[in-house]
C-alpha cells in the first residue's frame, strides 16, 4: 500500500504536472504568435509530454488501489519579454519539478514506500534529461542566432521509454 503522505504528494504532482502542461502550453503559444512553428511543434510536444506524466501518476495510483485527486492546475499566460525568458521560465520549471520528484523518492524511502520507487526512480531520470534538454535550448536562445534559423537544431522529442496507458 502507498502511505497517505507519498499519496497526497503524488496526487499535488498529478495538479503540478498539469500546471508544467499548461507552462508548456503557453510557451508553445508565444513562439506560435511569432510564426516560429518549429520552436512552437516542439513545445506543443512538451506539453503533451507533462500531460501524460500526469496520467502516469494517475494510472500509478490506480494500479494501487488508491483513489486519485485531479487538482486544478495553475494558469498560464505566454506574456515573455523574449524568446530567452520563455525558455528560462522552461529551465527553472523543470528544477522545481526535479525537486519535487526528489522529496517524493525521500518520502518513499523515510516510509519504507517501495512501491513507489521504481516510478519515481523513472521520472528522477526523466528529469536529467528535461533538465539539460531545457539547459541547451536556453544556451541557444541567449547565443543570439536567429530563431527561425535555429529552428534546425531543436532536439527531436524523446519517446522517454513509458508514457501514461502504456501499462506502465
Amino acid at each position: 500500500m502507498i502511505s497517505s503522505t507519498l499519496t497526497k504528494a503524488l496526487n499535488q504532482q498529478i495538479g503540478h504536472e498539469l500546471s508544467a502542461h499548461n507552462h508548456y502550453l503557453a510557451i508553445a503559444v508565444y513562439f506560435a504568435r511569432r510564426s516560429l512553428d518549429g520552436w512552437a511543434a516542439f513545445f506543443y510536444r512538451q506539453a503533451e509530454e507533462e500531460r501524460g506524466h500526469a496520467l502516469k501518476i494517475v494510472d500509478f495510483l490506480l494500479d494501487h488501489d488508491v483513489a486519485p485527486f485531479i487538482p486544478a492546475a495553475k494558469e498560464a499566460r505566454p506574456n515573455f519579454a523574449d524568446a530567452i525568458e520563455a525558455v528560462a521560465s522552461a529551465v527553472k520549471a523543470e528544477r522545481t519539478v526535479t525537486t519535487q520528484f526528489e522529496a517524493m523518492m525521500a518520502i518513499a524511502h523515510q516510509e519504507n514506500d517501495y512501491r513507489a520507487v521504481p516510478l519515481l526512480h523513472w521520472f528522477l531520470n526523466e528529469q536529467i534529461e528535461e533538465e539539460a534538454t531545457m539547459g541547451k535550448l536556453h544556451d541557444l536562445v541567449r547565443s543570439g542566432i536567429n530563431l527561425f534559423q535555429a529552428q534546425e537544431y531543436l532536439p527531436t522529442p524523446h519517446a522517454g521509454g513509458e508514457e501514461a496507458g502504456d501499462g506502465a
